[in-house]
């Protein structure tokens, strides 16, 4: 059974408690159904904690790789540190898009539904489930690369991504859906690095959600109207290629303007679009001040 947790604290030794983006075994069996698996947690006495965000341990992910050159690409391939550049797309991502589109809102998602729940997350490769347990074991369906994975307890199936799983489902590029885990990591690790910073504003979990296949998560107070909604999609309708917004749920607040600042294509919001990343060297910096400015602008407004 993969257990991301379990293979991060191997990795380290004893002497160090692990903290990871991805969901781990073993299942939750009470509401919301999953593991928080950034949450600190309780660390056993003389373990130092490390963590995928900067203000939750001892020591972050990113510091360990450059201590320990020979796990880098280790913590890269995870999003935890070591962090690689985002690349351009291939060609045809938007067909293999819709094509995983597909397959989270009719394969994955519907495997929490005894659950109640439709919300997935990042792993390695694409997306899936947290745990859940079923007839005893724990359980996860997850896409890793064009491969549809259904773990039970130690057993695994894999499953190819194509017309055998839903009818009619177009082929999805090998180098389409690694950029698209590529991005989902990314994604992950800014948010969830917002969200420890945001610890008073009372943030809901990182999700990806089926319905529009983005990751984000709600920070911000509702009774006082500056409650916003802040994450990564991988394009829609409206938006051939992926951006990162923030939308406040006072949609006047954006009407109001500054237009510089709420600047959202089809949504009362900010955007910032795939290509502006390309061209930063650091492509984390610029998406979490963009994150940090516009909730700024919901809190003075």
């Amino acid at each position: 059974m993969r257990n991301p947790r379990g293979e991060a604290m191997d990795l380290l030794g004893g002497d160090f408690e692990a903290r990871v983006l991805e969901p781990s075994p073993p299942a939750v069996s009470e509401p919301p159904f999953s593991d928080d698996p950034v949450a600190p947690g309780e660390v056993p006495e003389g373990r130092r904690l490390v963590s995928p965000v900067s203000d939750h341990g001892d020591l972050t992910w990113d510091e360990v790789a450059r201590e320990r050159h020979e796990i880098a690409g280790w913590c890269a391939d995870r999003w935890l540190g070591a962090w690689r550049p985002l690349r351009p797309l291939p060609e045809g991502f938007a067909s293999s898009r819709a094509a995983l589109h597909r397959v989270a809102e009719e394969v994955v998602a519907p495997a929490r539904l005894p659950e109640n729940e439709i919300a997935l997350r990042f792993t390695v490769g694409g997306f899936g489930t947290p745990y859940y347990e079923l007839d005893g074991l724990d359980c996860q369906t997850r896409v890793e690369g064009t491969e549809l994975v259904q773990q039970r307890g130690p057993q695994e199936e894999r499953r190819p991504l194509d017309g055998s799983l839903l009818e009619g489902l177009p082929a999805v590029d090998a180098a389409c859906a690694a950029a698209l885990g590529e991005l989902y990591g990314f994604a992950c690790s800014v948010l969830e690095e917002l969200r420890a910073e945001q610890a008073d504003e009372d943030p809901s979990p990182v999700q990806l959600w089926p319905e529009h296949f983005d990751i984000a998560f709600e920070l911000g107070s509702e009774a006082r109207g500056r409650r916003a909604n802040v994450g990564v999609s991988p394009g829609d309708e409206s938006h051939p290629r992926p951006y990162i917004y923030v939308g406040p749920w006072e949609s006047s607040i954006a009407q109001a303007g500054p237009e510089e600042v709420w600047n959202g294509d089809g949504f009362p919001g900010a955007e910032l679009g795939y290509d502006e990343l390309l061209g930063e060297s650091d492509q984390r910096r610029l998406a979490l001040d963009f994150l940090r400015s516009r909730f700024r602008a919901i809190l003075q407004a």
